[in-house]
């Protein structure tokens, strides 16, 4: 199951250094649903070696406004406590895609 990222617990996850993919995404996206259980999948894939979770952009505000989140949905990269721009996404993707964007992340 994917962690669930909130304004109080996303900076300290981020600045953990550990590799980190983070789904912003609304009830109201259908491409972010259809993701949801890749996301969910992946996570479990990669518990050991990333946080991979979801950022739900109607119920918290702090990261959409900081990382200018307008459409859904995006996906974020985070390693050593820092953002890995080229690695960011926005709109539905493929689990491959997805998983492909983890390992590059790893491999960093």
């Amino acid at each position: 199951m994917a962690f669930e990222f909130t304004d109080q617990n996303v900076k300290q996850i981020i600045e953990s250094g550990k590799p980190v993919m983070i789904d912003c995404w609304a009830t109201w996206c259908g491409p972010c649903k259809s993701m949801a259980p890749l996301v969910d999948e992946l996570a479990e894939e990669f518990a050991e070696q990333a946080v991979i979770g979801k950022y739900n952009v109607d119920e918290q505000g702090d990261l959409s406004n900081e990382y200018r989140i307008m459409s859904l949905p995006t996906i974020l990269f985070f390693k050593n406590g820092e953002p890995v721009k080229d690695l960011r996404m926005v709109g539905g993707q493929t689990k491959e895609t997805l998983r492909d964007r983890i390992q590059r992340l790893l491999e960093l």
